[in-house]
């Protein structure tokens, strides 16, 4: 689970002349509802997905986003950890684009965030950029793969990808390397979200990247090493009607094995039937997890001194079918992304127990909808 702030961005393209003739003053309100989007394809489940062709952009669906966390050390234990995500925002259904000559014509937006977590100095660094698809600013193509904003880039090679981002003093250099994936989401890629099937987008995974490079802060260089995970989806709907965020996670644990859940949460307090998660063993099996299968309970709660959001803290996770008991904390606190949206995106430590066994591990949650409601933001 991704959002782009559309109201933000769409001032954004119209400042940078893409997809925008009208003055803001002039712009529609944001959708709210999934048949409110003309012209642009649905999330199916006649769809399957097929690689290498779905790496790379789906300008025919409205919103898209790629997206890279790990968790990191040092050979000396030092514990690091970062996101890279780069979304694109169709402005204008195919259907209506017209053909234009101007190199940097463009019907997308894009827009990144790139943060670097220093564990001992409980610091996270954050930075975004926008930018306007076309020429060599931003975009993203299938063979070979990339997908990239600025010098803030992800690119194939051979099986591996290739991570580089930098910011002021801060900078990420690292190879990642799939040892399980792609795992499809749902049915076969297809993520249901809410009752209405176009609700919904297609979504897929590589849950274990083998991850060493360099991470530089403060004018200092340090070798890492650990886990890296990555998330596409591509859909051209939005939250439900009553639907106002979500608790998404994201979880590589010690028995080999990895997890990804989401609550959507509801205006009225409640989770919403069409949570969801995926359940993946070591040797590539999964198991579809239904909004029963699981349970989240929050433990604990951590308000930001810079929005005055509240947000879980401490979790248990509980999966009966496969004998799955966690509990995840932050490693840092502070991990509150204030940008173009707000919201919560930060490493995580985990302990527990699978099969009647210790386990431990390390992942990412994301936490939307706190600050403000994500209804019609993406």
């Amino acid at each position: 689970m991704r959002a782009l702030s559309l109201c933000r961005l769409a001032l954004v393209a119209c400042a940078l002349g893409v997809g925008c003739t009208a003055e803001p003053a002039d712009l529609p309100p944001p959708p709210h509802a999934a048949d409110s989007r003309p012209g642009f394809v649905y999330a199916s489940a006649d769809r399957p997905l097929a690689f290498p062709g779905d790496y790379g952009p789906h300008p025919e669906y409205q919103t898209e986003w790629w997206y890279y966390t790990g968790n990191l050390r040092t050979a000396d234990q030092r514990r690091f950890a970062y996101q890279l995500t780069f979304f694109r925002r169709s402005l204008v259904a195919p259907a209506e684009r017209v053909e234009r000559t101007a190199e940097l014509a463009s019907a997308d937006i894009y827009m990144g965030h790139f943060a670097l977590i220093d564990v001992a100095a409980a610091e996270h660094r954050l930075f975004e950029r926008f930018s306007r698809g076309g020429g060599a600013l931003a975009g993203a193509r299938s063979r070979p793969h990339a997908v990239w904003l600025d010098d803030w880039k992800v690119s194939a090679d051979g099986a591996a990808r290739v991570l580089s981002a930098a910011d002021d003093d801060v900078a990420l250099q690292l190879t990642l390397l799939p040892t399980l994936g792609p795992i499809l989401h749902g049915e076969g890629g297809y993520s249901r979200k809410g009752a209405d099937p176009r609700q919904a987008s297609h979504y897929y995974t590589f849950p274990r990247l083998d991850t060493r490079g360099t991470v530089e802060i403060g004018g200092s260089s340090h070798a890492v090493s650990g886990s890296s995970w990555m998330d596409h989806e591509f859909t051209s709907s939005g939250l439900g009607d009553e639907q106002i965020g979500w608790d998404w996670f994201s979880l590589q644990l010690s028995d080999g094995s990895a997890l990804m859940l989401f609550h959507l949460r509801t205006r009225d307090g409640g989770i919403d039937a069409y949570s969801s998660g995926t359940w993946i063993g070591a040797d590539g099996s999964q198991r579809h997890l239904k909004r029963d299968d699981f349970a989240i309970a929050v433990d604990g709660h951590w308000t930001s001194p810079h929005t005055g959001a509240r947000y879980p803290a401490v979790w248990r996770i509980e999966i009966p079918s496969v004998g799955l008991t966690l509990d995840a904390r932050p490693f840092v606190a502070d991990q509150e992304v204030v940008a173009s949206f707000v919201y919560w995106e930060g490493a995580v430590e985990v302990t527990g127990s699978s099969a009647g066994g210790p386990v431990e591990g390390v992942g990412f949650v994301e936490l939307t909808g706190y600050a403000s409601s994500m209804k019609g933001a993406f």
